[in-house]
């Protein structure tokens, strides 16, 4: 019933990152374990809205939570980012270029990808210049299957198994999923305030969740990134004004099948690390940039010493970790080795002081969102 597209979360590679830092293909699929089990928190987090209610629900997440979240999310990658761009600034900075002018100065359809446009032209600006390596494309299949056994959850049971890793995944990653439902509820308010339709009543938030949650343990069990709604989509409505659902399940249908094109996909490995960088720079700054909007569209009172207490905390613990020697806080439970990323206990410790401390007047209202997404 909801024209809404699910793509691949930004959100959660601080997760990937604090479970495989360097990339260890080895370690992928516990992150997709948490990651799968992030999903479940969907499905829990909707059973909850339809059995009390989203005003109840949303009491454990109000924007002096979240804001703070999504903020530390896109300063913890920002390392990263920075990594990618030094193999090559003017390629970086090609793509950073491009995405500030297609968003300040483009129009229409350019005005919406301007992040698809960045990553296009410095891609082809790389090329150009030579540095990229087109051999793998040559030697990709048209066709071929996009699920590797050994990239999924299902590989990781087995003699080799770690289950502190497994545990570790879990606890990191888990949390994460709060800021995307935040995302999501968002979404779906705009989506619904550019259809003028109230999908938050019809088909409900219990069922987009459930929707949302479903699609992310699926694809996280087969290797696949986690999903979350894309905020472009709702640009793309108000643009072209077709709100007909079946447009967005044949987009769906064109995705799958280019998902079986391995040529396609070495396509994009072979894309250069500055590519990557100069958008990731632009893209992580907008995350952060989300949740300080978050902090100032909801009104948050800093004047408020329990507020700024919250706030501190998730992002003292949440940067403060991230950036120490260890990069997480280890625990020894039973004999099993357990590490929580700042991302985690922040996140966790957020959630928590702000349900103890009084003055919790935070009230979920549906209708004032539905107005600010417009």
């Amino acid at each position: 019933k909801v024209p809404a597209f699910l793509g691949s979360s930004f959100a959660f590679i601080a997760g990937y990152a604090a479970i495989a830092p360097n990339g260890e293909a080895h370690l992928l699929p516990y992150a997709c374990l948490g990651v799968a089990c992030a999903g479940l928190l969907y499905l829990v987090v909707s059973a909850l809205f339809k059995a009390f209610g989203p005003q109840r629900i949303m009491r454990f997440f109000p924007p002096v939570v979240t804001g703070p979240i999504v903020i530390c999310i896109g300063l913890i990658l920002a390392s990263s980012a920075i990594a990618n761009c030094e193999t090559n600034w003017p390629i970086a900075l090609v793509a950073i270029i491009i995405i500030v002018i297609s968003n300040i100065w483009g129009r229409g359809m350019i005005r919406i990808i301007p992040i698809l446009l960045g990553v296009v032209g410095s891609y082809l600006a790389a090329a150009i210049g030579g540095i990229v390596d087109f051999t793998p494309v040559v030697e990709a299949p048209w066709i071929g299957l996009p699920v590797l056994w050994d990239n999924t959850v299902f590989a990781l049971f087995g003699p080799s198994f770690d289950a502190g890793l497994a545990i570790t995944a879990i606890i990191t990653i888990m949390p994460l999923a709060f800021a995307t439902m935040i995302e999501h509820i968002g979404d779906i308010s705009a989506i619904g305030s550019t259809c003028e339709r109230n999908y938050i009543a019809d088909p409900g938030l219990h069922r987009t969740l459930l929707g949302d949650g479903l699609a992310t343990i699926l694809a996280s069990l087969f290797g696949a990134p986690a999903n979350t709604t894309y905020g472009e989509n709702t640009g793309v409505l108000a643009l072209t004004r077709v709100f007909d659902p079946r447009v967005i399940r044949i987009a769906a249908c064109c995705a799958i099948v280019l998902s079986f094109c391995p040529k396609f996909a070495a396509v994009i490995a072979a894309m250069p690390a500055c590519v990557i960088g100069g958008v990731s720079l632009v893209l992580y700054g907008m995350i952060s940039a989300v949740g300080v909007r978050n902090l100032i569209e909801n009104q948050v009172d800093f004047q408020n010493n329990r507020n700024v207490l919250v706030a501190a905390l998730v992002l003292v613990l949440s940067l403060g970790i991230a950036y120490s020697t260890a990069g997480a806080i280890v625990l020894e439970l039973g004999g099993v080795t357990i590490s929580l990323s700042g991302l985690a206990v922040g996140s966790l410790v957020g959630i928590v002081l702000n349900a103890i401390l009084p003055g919790n007047d935070f009230e979920f209202d549906t209708s004032e969102l539905e107005e600010t997404a417009e």
